[in-house]
């Protein structure tokens, strides 16, 4: 066809599907996703736009000797919430968990352009979802109390005045993928003139 470009079809793109199928996971099988997986899917989550390609994003996969610390301060801050049971049930869903991904946004001193940065991240978080998503792996994105504890930031080893934490994820094949609905485009979207 004249004007189109080269491997674009007109047919439903399968990314479309991807992006609509994609669900947050909270309860994952214990065998864990490959480690490569997570390692393609970080690499996809490079590709986002960011504004004057600051590549604010920072990617830290913890192993088992951060995961047991993460573990520590989540129940610590969920004990004196909530209480002991909660406390429990806590570090039981956090054990259960295969892989545990926490991404962060470098800082600039310039409100608006971390704004801009923040943005860029959460678009690479996308990438990074709907790649493990595509090779059957499911997560969940936190920003819970853990992820604004000074000590999280310490067992990242980053200063809060360095890097922001966007999230902490959990990450591996899904015991349960829920049902979601959304809202039909027209009451989301306005046309003007």
């Amino acid at each position: 066809m004249a004007g189109s470009r080269p491997g674009l079809s007109t047919e439903k793109p399968p990314g479309r599907r991807l992006v609509r199928e994609r669900r947050t996971v909270a309860l994952f099988k214990p065998e864990p996703p490959p480690r490569e997986l997570l390692l393609a899917a970080a690499d996809a989550a490079r590709w986002a736009p960011n504004h004057h390609l600051t590549e604010p994003w920072r990617f830290y996969l913890l192993g088992a000797r951060s995961v047991r610390t993460m573990i520590a301060i989540a129940e610590e801050l969920t004990l004196v919430r909530r209480g002991a049971g909660a406390a429990k049930k806590r570090r039981e869903l956090y054990e259960a968990v295969p892989w545990w991904l926490a991404v962060t946004c470098t800082r600039s001193g310039d409100e608006f352009r971390e704004r801009e940065d923040y943005g860029a991240c959460c678009c690479a978080v996308q990438n990074f979802m709907l790649c493990l998503w595509e090779g059957g792996v499911a997560c969940k994105w936190s920003t819970g109390a853990v992820t604004r504890d000074e000590r999280f930031y310490e067992l990242l080893g980053v200063s809060p005045e360095e890097e922001m934490v966007v999230g902490l994820f959990s990450i591996g094949y899904p015991r349960i993928v829920p049902e979601q609905k959304r809202r039909p485009v027209g009451e989301i979207l306005t046309e003007l003139a």
